[in-house]
């Protein structure tokens, strides 16, 4: 017999009747744009933006039109404008490479973000690297004209800036990776401490890459945020992406750029690859990770 379903904002309902959320996929956009030489601008922003807007077809909305399903983008680390926010925060970043920046999503609730925020940091701390401050992300719901599902769903979006220390290119972001799963897990299982803690999500934690993402629709990204839209927000390459979640539920966690990647959601082998990995846990092995594999798990 099937229950009622009932979904909080920014959850995900758990398996009812035909329902199950292990089963889902979705048929989404995905755009990419790139300077050969390396070289960054903000022409890059500019055509992501068009590339994005052109794929609103392929992105889908509620019943609300303007909360959509979701909508990102995943660029290089623009150094010389996180220079100039560093700086604006009283902070002097180190050379490129041997500093990380992250946007996390975290709790509406005042005193439960910033109880995340304390275990973030002192996950920095064990692992050996140096906290350098927090960012509250600029966002303008209003001018973007976003829907009242997403508003209601909205995550607080802030922004860590981490600095190396003694170390530098992969092993620096193996270390981002550690601190990031690290985090992630814990307080996704401090359920006594957290009524929110679905809302907390890495969109990116690296020293070369960063997205911005949301629950948004194509036309909405670059308004919400306005970091887009600066002109000394300079990159090299853009991925684009637009959500149209087929048989899935929208989050803002859910929207797309990931960490690395950009799919049309049909990687339909999902539940096996997870279950693999899960029986070969206790068996997994790295030379480059050594005895620290096991903060990656589960």
């Amino acid at each position: 017999m099937n229950k009622k379903m009932i979904v909080q904002p920014g959850s995900y309902p758990e398996k009812n009747g035909l329902y199950d959320p292990a089963q889902e996929k979705d048929s989404c956009g995905v755009g990419f744009v790139a300077n050969i030489k390396g070289q960054p601008s903000h022409q890059i922003m500019l055509d992501a933006h068009h590339i994005n807007a052109r794929m609103d077809h392929r992105g889908g909305c509620g019943f609300e039109e303007n909360t959509g399903d979701g909508a990102g983008v995943l660029t290089a680390l623009p150094h010389s404008f996180f220079r100039r926010i560093a700086g604006e925060l009283s902070v002097e970043l180190p050379a490129p490479g041997h500093y990380a920046v992250g946007n996390i999503f975290l709790p509406q609730d005042p005193a439960e973000r910033r109880y995340c925020q304390e275990q973030i940091e002192t996950i920095i701390a064990e692992e050996g690297q140096t906290f350098l401050v927090w960012r509250q992300v600029p966002t303008d719901p209003v001018g973007a004209n976003i829907g009242p599902a997403s508003l209601a769903a909205q995550p607080t979006i802030d922004q860590l800036f981490i600095a190396a220390n003694d170390i530098e290119g992969d092993a620096f972001e193996r270390t981002l990776y550690i601190i990031r799963r690290r985090f992630s897990e814990l307080l996704k299982r401090h359920t006594d401490h957290l009524t929110q803690g679905h809302m907390v999500y890495a969109c990116s934690l690296s020293s070369k890459v960063i997205v911005y993402k949301g629950m948004l629709t194509p036309g909405q990204l670059f308004p919400f945020y306005p970091d887009l839209e600066n002109t000394h927000f300079e990159t090299h390459l853009a991925m684009v992406h637009s959500r149209f979640s087929t048989n899935t539920f929208p989050s803002w966690a859910r929207a797309q750029p990931n960490r690395y990647m950009s799919h049309n959601g049909e990687i339909n082998t999902l539940m096996g690859n997870k279950n693999m990995m899960t029986a070969r846990q206790g068996s997994v092995q790295s030379p480059l990770f050594g005895a620290e594999i096991n903060k990656l798990f589960p």
